[in-house]
């Protein structure tokens, strides 16, 4: 494994821990087994690395689905949105981007093109799952896995758990449906 993925695996492992306030230098480095100066080099802002996670955990959930059986790719779509809500990793790098991005307008624009960035992969996500991805669906899909996730994680139990799958699989039918 290179120096970077150990540095993203190394910063989700970090998240789900306790947040974005676990992602220090020592701790990231010590997590990954590198240097600080390999952190630096591949990430030279926390933004950087969470941009980072965000999109290298993005474009694993899109490889995944895109291997899968055409047959099989409906139910792997709703798999990928339940897995992604109920993944308290992504959810804390998602409410860690937010805030950051609240607190440094100076990061507005930057995410504002992260956003877009997450939301073409979620349209090659919905297309390898059968779906047209049209704008409308990925940000119905976006707003609805996104909610869920953050709801799962305020609440953490399993009521919260099977409300998310409920209410996904209800968002996926309605795609498929209105497709």
């Amino acid at each position: 494994m290179d120096a970077r993925t150990k540095i993203l695996d190394a910063a989700l492992g970090l998240l789900a821990k306790g947040g974005a306030q676990e992602l220090t230098q020592p701790r990231i480095c010590k997590a990954a087994g590198v240097r600080q100066s390999h952190l630096t080099y591949y990430f030279p802002t926390i933004r950087d690395l969470l941009e980072g996670v965000a999109k290298y955990t993005l474009d694993s959930m899109t490889a995944e689905l895109a291997k899968r059986d055409p047959a099989q790719r409906p139910a792997s779509l709703l798999e990928a949105a339940i897995a992604t809500s109920g993944d308290k990793r992504r959810m804390r790098m998602v409410l860690a981007l937010v805030t950051t991005a609240d607190r440094e307008v100076k990061l507005k624009p930057r995410m504002r093109t992260f956003l877009k960035e997450i939301r073409q992969g979620l349209a090659q996500m919905l297309k390898a799952g059968g779906l047209d991805g049209t704008p409308d669906q990925v940000a119905f899909m976006h707003s609805i896995t996104v909610g869920q996730g953050i709801l799962q994680l305020a609440r953490d139990n399993v009521e919260a758990r099977q409300e998310s799958q409920r209410v996904l699989e209800m968002a996926v039918e309605f795609l498929r449906r209105k497709s």
